[in-house]
């Protein structure tokens, strides 16, 4: 199964899709610390995108601190940041995500068990 796919039909940019993809790979764990992300060449030809685009989705990872680069070896997933932020705070955030998925969800038809199941099964197939 490829670590990312991109559906060239969706409204969501194609970086953007990308970048989603890896996060949720990470937030899976298909992605564990210290895993070797492919180059930005190797994830252009597979997507066939252009390698600026897979460029620029290394560069903001790496800025928000999911990814680091080790010039000459390559892209990998960097520590856990919430291992860094207190518990508190970790919490009140993953709260607020959570309030907001299923605000989004119920704006859009979606239970809180349909979340729950397609949560499920995004962990099982990564997709």
């Amino acid at each position: 199964m490829p670590l990312v796919t991109i559906d060239p039909k969706d409204t969501v940019p194609i970086y953007a899709q990308i970048e989603n993809a890896v996060r949720a790979a990470i937030a899976t764990g298909r992605l564990k610390v210290g895993d070797q992300l492919p180059t930005v060449r190797q994830m252009a030809v597979d997507l066939g995108v252009n390698a600026n685009t897979i460029a620029r989705v290394y560069m903001d990872l790496e800025h928000m601190g999911v990814i680091e680069t080790r010039r000459g070896i390559g892209s990998f997933v960097a520590a856990s940041r919430s291992e860094a932020r207190p518990a508190a705070d970790a919490a009140k955030r993953l709260r607020a995500l959570i309030l907001k998925i299923l605000s989004d969800a119920d704006g859009l038809g979606f239970t809180y068990d349909d979340v729950m199941r397609g949560l499920e099964q995004y962990k099982k197939k990564g997709a």
